[in-house]
């Protein structure tokens, strides 16, 4: 049942493994996560859905903490939204709850915060079962090492270093709340925290941060490199298999579920 004089908004999450994608933006001869999720949430309302979400991930990119929402005049419970859309979705993307929320709020803008992890499996063999879910360096790397490079990326920098070539952002400024690397058994995690990304700019951090943690570069490479401006004075861009989405964070009377990052044991069976 509808009623087009009354249409409801809804704040989605989303989680899927980016392999098969050409990222999460429509394509007009590609897959994409956004239109599978368009065109399953069509379905369950019975009517065209749009769909806007909280930050848009690269080609082969992952996501556990993805949040999205659309308008529909269609009345469904929350629970029906997610069972009803997962039964339209390829195996390798998920709701995972469903939210009213008002008609202010905005996934991408209303958002405070976007977090990410990227996961390198860091031993002598290439991954296996873990083929396209984690990024891989052969070399022994220094994890300590590569989380005191890093710290000098915080705060609010001048990012076109670790921005890609084809970037449309208006501005290379961006604010960096947090960045910790650490090790996991025979992993190394680099969990960054910010307002907003440029493109690639978390595989270019990480592409940069490798060097440093193979003993190639020192500490203060990662600080001339940001000086610099320069993407070429920068590491090559790490590949997309290791980078997930982990959470986005939203002001707390949006009434949306606080995501808790969890572990990488949690994230990829074996970690």
């Amino acid at each position: 049942m509808t009623d087009p004089a009354d249409p409801q908004r809804l704040a989605i999450g989303v989680e899927y493994d980016g392999a098969r994608y050409a990222g999460w933006q429509r394509q007009v001869e590609a897959p994409s996560i956004q239109a599978a999720i368009e065109l399953a949430l069509s379905r369950v309302a019975d009517h065209p859905v749009s769909v806007s979400c909280g930050g848009r991930t690269d080609a082969g990119v992952h996501a556990i903490g993805q949040v999205a929402h659309f308008d529909t005049t269609a009345t469904r419970s929350a629970r029906s939204w997610v069972l009803g859309a997962n039964t339209h979705l390829p195996a390798d993307i998920a709701l995972t709850w469903a939210v009213p929320v008002g008609s202010d709020f905005h996934a991408r803008h209303s958002a405070l915060t976007r977090s990410y992890r990227y996961v390198i499996q860091n031993r002598a063999m290439r991954p296996g079962l873990l083929a396209g879910r984690v990024s891989w360096v052969r070399e022994p790397l220094d994890a300590q090492a590569m989380h005191e490079a890093a710290q000098c990326l915080l705060g609010d920098h001048d990012f076109s270093a670790f921005r890609a070539a084809e970037c449309q952002s208006r501005t290379p400024q961006r604010r960096l709340d947090a960045i910790t690397v650490w090790r996991e058994a025979g992993q190394v995690l680099v969990e960054v925290t910010a307002n907003a990304f440029l493109q690639h700019m978390v595989r270019n951090i990480v592409g940069t941060l490798i060097p440093v943690g193979r003993g190639v570069q020192p500490r203060e490479w990662v600080a001339a490199v940001l000086a610099s401006r320069d993407r070429t004075a920068a590491g090559a861009t790490a590949p997309a298999d290791g980078l997930y989405l982990l959470a986005i964070r939203y002001p707390s009377g949006s009434g949306l579920p606080v995501s808790v990052p969890p572990s990488a044991s949690a994230m990829i069976p074996g970690a």
